[in-house]
């Protein structure tokens, strides 16, 4: 089966800003729930959200103050920027317009639906009132998208392409996450006595990782485990390492895929042997930093090989 470079270049880039939307907006939830049982003064600044999602410089353009009225506005309430919930929904809808003849008719009822919703709600949703509600709504909307696509989606090219960009954008947020996450909640270790586990717990909760975690691991959430639960733990679908795993199920049957396989295979290679105990937290930083470029390699490798016609 052949596809065009522009529908493959748009379908993955609509499995990408989904995935981002129910990301951000995980990421949020996850720290709103965290401000209402921490103590008061122990929890990391507002500005944290704008680190992981690498949003500093369009963030003080906007805005003078890192307060939480100003990083809620832009995460929730400005379409334009491309950090917010909205502008990922917005692309998102836009990629599913022009290519709705290779996607069942229900994604683009669903997709300009959750367009609708969030250009009506995400302003409105800002402040403590109504923020949870929107944000629940927003990670439902996305899932029933993503759960129409994987029980009536053909397993032809394009559902491959949409599934390289959720994986993508999983391991990209993953790895954010924790990165600027664990910096922070390993600098305020024992101060104050108690609000360790919590600071943990939301770290999994970012990645609605904490259910599957105490299956698994044990009710107690310990730094070390928790770091390599979201990167090793091959049986939960947004760790690092099932998305690289997932990446390569997903470019094998592909031509012309030898430039993203080696990509594919060098960061799989620097995961291989994680172990967050042998790490100190400058480590770790550099650690995740070096994979981090790794992914982003793998995208512009898949770009180059599979998309660079679509913009020529």
């Amino acid at each position: 089966m052949t596809m065009l470079s522009r529908v493959a270049q748009r379908v993955y880039w609509m499995g990408r800003y989904i995935e981002r939307a129910e990301d951000t907006a995980r990421l949020v939830s996850a720290y709103n729930h965290m401000i209402l049982d921490i103590p008061q003064g122990s929890q990391p600044g507002w500005e944290i959200l704008i680190r992981i999602l690498d949003a500093d410089p369009i963030f003080d353009e906007w805005f003078r103050v890192r307060n939480e009225q100003n990083v809620l506005r832009l995460l929730i309430g400005e379409a334009d920027a491309p950090c917010s919930i909205p502008y990922a929904v917005r692309a998102a809808r836009e990629n599913v317009r022009t290519t709705r003849d290779v996607l069942p008719d229900e994604v683009w009822e669903l997709v300009n639906e959750f367009y609708l919703y969030t250009n009506d709600a995400a302003e409105k949703s800002v402040g403590r009132r109504n923020r949870q509600q929107f944000l629940e709504e927003v990670i439902r909307r996305a899932q029933v998208i993503n759960g129409v696509l994987r029980s009536t989606l053909c397993r032809d090219h394009s559902h491959r392409f949409i599934r390289m960009g959720q994986f993508l954008e999983r391991a990209d947020m993953t790895t954010r996450i924790v990165d600027v996450g664990a910096s922070d909640f390993l600098s305020r270790e024992g101060a104050p006595h108690g609000i360790d586990h919590l600071l943990w717990g939301t770290l999994l909760q970012s990645l609605s990782a904490l259910g599957a975690y105490r299956r698994l691991i044990g009710p107690l959430v310990e730094k070390n485990a928790a770091v390599d639960f979201v990167f090793m733990e091959p049986t939960f679908p947004r760790s690092a390492r099932y998305c690289l795993w997932g990446l390569r199920d997903e470019l094998g049957p592909l031509t012309n895929n030898k430039a993203a396989l080696r990509a594919l295979e060098r960061a799989r290679r620097r995961l291989r042997g994680f172990s967050a105990e042998a790490m100190d937290a400058p480590q770790l930083h550099r650690y995740i930093d070096d994979l981090q470029v790794m992914i982003n390699d793998l995208h512009n490798a898949i770009d180059e090989t599979w998309f660079l016609s679509a913009t020529e």
